[in-house]
């Protein structure tokens, strides 16, 4: 069963950890902001502040990959960019298919991040026969009837998932079985899978929550500043207990 991560070892057979793997996107993302402006090269302390990480994480990620900076010039810009998206996988075409074509589906469809980055949307599928034949981003959409043949068709080994939660296991063990190793899952539910198959999860809903968790923690924290300082607290506390006998009661005034 997975659950957003991998059923594979967490080193990948060329070395590279799994840690690693999931920094390149983000490093990949950086540089090419940085070639799109040529800047022609950039020192690891200034693209590890752009892709969120410490330098020095980032020196040992550029390590497995086998790139060293050079002292006093950095990492050359475009030779990152093309050695990071081939250890990726980015310089082939990626064909992807889109299973539900709700508001998320149709969403996805239409985002224009795929094709620059080596995915190309080869089918939206869906369930709906009032949806068949209906262009979305200027596909038609086919029905679920036909995935198996659309999938060995088009060759597809990647698969997406925005189905709503009661049809997704029954959509992933389709997919499986036509022949389609790496799963992106939208749908709120956890999926099971043989091993062999790597299925990625984006829960927003659960991203919500965490958001929800910081945002409490920091209103209590903000509270407490707000609140008298511990140290005084503490004092009238111990005052409070002078002015009390040993069992908590005020003592009775001692005569004259």
């Amino acid at each position: 069963m997975a659950t957003g991560r991998t059923h594979r070892p967490a080193t990948r057979s060329r070395g590279i950890p799994e840690a690693t793997v999931a920094r390149l996107p983000l490093y990949l993302r950086a540089l090419t902001a940085l070639s799109e402006r040529s800047v022609p090269t950039v020192s690891s302390e200034e693209l590890a502040a752009a892709a969120g990480v410490n330098s020095a994480k980032l020196r040992k990620d550029f390590s497995y990959l086998g790139s060293y900076g050079t002292r006093g010039v950095g990492y050359d810009v475009e030779y990152l960019v093309y050695q990071i998206s081939r250890e990726l996988g980015l310089t082939q075409d990626w064909p992807v298919v889109i299973v539900g074509i709700g508001n998320l589906g149709a969403a996805l469809a239409n985002y224009g991040g795929f094709a620059s980055r080596g995915f190309r949307v080869a089918a939206l599928i869906d369930a709906d026969p009032a949806m068949a034949g209906k262009p979305v981003a200027g596909i038609p959409v086919q029905h679920t009837d036909d995935l198996e043949k659309i999938i060995q068709d088009n060759g597809v080994s990647i698969g997406v998932i925005a189905t709503p939660a009661g049809a997704a296991q029954q959509v992933c063990d389709r997919l499986v079985a036509a022949g389609v190793t790496s799963i992106l899952n939208f749908a709120p539910t956890v999926l099971n899978v043989p091993d062999g198959v790597d299925v990625r999860k984006v829960d927003l809903s659960i991203e919500l929550q965490i958001l929800a968790f910081h945002e409490q923690r920091k209103a209590g924290e903000e509270s407490a500043a707000d609140s008298p300082l511990p140290g005084a607290a503490a004092a009238a506390r111990k005052a409070s207990a002078a002015d009390q006998g040993p069992d908590g009661d005020v003592p009775a005034v001692m005569p004259a």
